[in-house]
């Protein structure tokens, strides 16, 4: 529900921002936002208050952002309080920043491996996606985790590409129950 949450308003934000022409200062400000939001908890914890009336919600927003940011943000940030969506907040504005991502054709993508990568390697990944995608430029995030033994799992989107031993391992064992089973 969350997911689909994000996905309707962050496009929604997103169509504003083309229909606007103002894709790059919303991204800007939206980034900033994210980031302020994120590190004000407290802000978030008087948002989502349930005994705080939505006016005086409202008026905090426009006490603290009014004439700081654009006027199309601060109104989609009230409609979030308006219609109970602000805990979805984060998740919004990420999914408008992906959009802003896929409009300049930068990809965004997470590589687990067991050990970590010099830069040799992490070269040749970005040089590796960058020849099979669609994009022009690549963001990359680097995770460890020695359970996979060896390989790597790369995720961009909702694609996942998994050639760790961990893995294979698996599928390995999965053929010889099957085996097993068999007989």
């Amino acid at each position: 529900m969350a997911k689909l949450i994000s996905k309707t308003y962050g496009e929604a934000l997103f169509e504003l921002a083309v229909e606007e022409n103002k894709v790059d200062s919303f991204a800007e400000e939206t980034a900033a936002l994210q980031q302020i939001l994120r590190e004000n908890e407290e802000l978030g914890r008087l948002m989502n208050h349930p005994k705080i009336i939505k006016e005086e919600k409202l008026q905090v927003l426009k006490n603290i952002f009014e004439g700081k940011m654009d006027k199309e943000l601060l109104g989609f940030l009230s409609l979030l309080i308006t219609k109970d969506r602000y805990q979805e907040a984060d998740s919004i504005l990420q999914y408008f920043l992906d959009q802003v991502k896929e409009l300049r054709g930068v990809g965004v993508a997470y590589v687990t491996t067991a050990e970590p990568l010099k830069d040799a390697q992490k070269q040749q990944i970005v040089e590796k996606l960058l020849e099979t995608t669609k994009y022009r430029q690549m963001e990359m995030h680097y995770a460890q985790d020695q359970t996979l033994i060896g390989g790597m799992v790369i995720r961009i989107g909702d694609r996942v590409v998994d050639s760790s031993i961990k893995t294979k391992l698996e599928e390995l064992q999965k053929q010889l129950l099957k085996v097993q089973l068999n007989f």
